[in-house]
């Protein structure tokens, strides 16, 4: 699978946004958490209107910067990253999400890679990520990217 582009994301891509962060929250934590909790999690995460808003920020809010999308050239949306720098010097990852079939093909290291590069450019000089759990399906993930649990 070709990677096209890791882009902020576009107001009009809000929908998709929120579908696949939806749907890889369902595959990742069902079965962790359960169903209730689960559907909590997509409820606050996932809201098309916070979304929405999120993206049309203009100039973004202090500490947000954005979303992210990665495409593949035919436009399809393979993952999704949101961070922001809410303490100074100390960057945070919001979300990142890939869809299954782009998982373990570099899309999230491109997520990861474009939003720390932003966060650096705001000044962070350290990044944190918080997980739904501790035996969170995407910790392997973060390990080989250098994170401590």
């Amino acid at each position: 699978m070709q990677l096209a582009d890791v882009r902020a994301a576009e107001a009009s891509e809000a929908t998709k946004i929120s579908r696949l962060l939806a749907e890889s929250i369902r595959d990742s934590y069902t079965e962790i958490l359960g169903e209730t909790p689960t559907r909590r999690l997509v409820s606050t995460q996932c809201s098309l209107p916070r979304i929405r808003a999120e993206i049309e920020i203009p100039g973004g809010a202090p500490g947000w910067l954005g979303w992210l999308v990665a495409a593949a050239p035919d436009g399809t949306l393979l993952g999704v990253a949101a961070g922001g720098v809410p303490v100074p010097g100390e960057g945070e990852l919001y979300a990142l999400a890939v869809t299954p079939e782009a998982r373990c093909t570099g899309v999230g290291e491109a997520l990861l890679a474009a939003a720390t590069d932003r966060m650096r450019a705001f000044g962070a000089t350290e990044q944190r990520v918080t997980l739904a759990t501790e035996n969170d399906p995407s910790l392997p993930f973060y390990v080989r990217a250098g994170f401590a649990p």
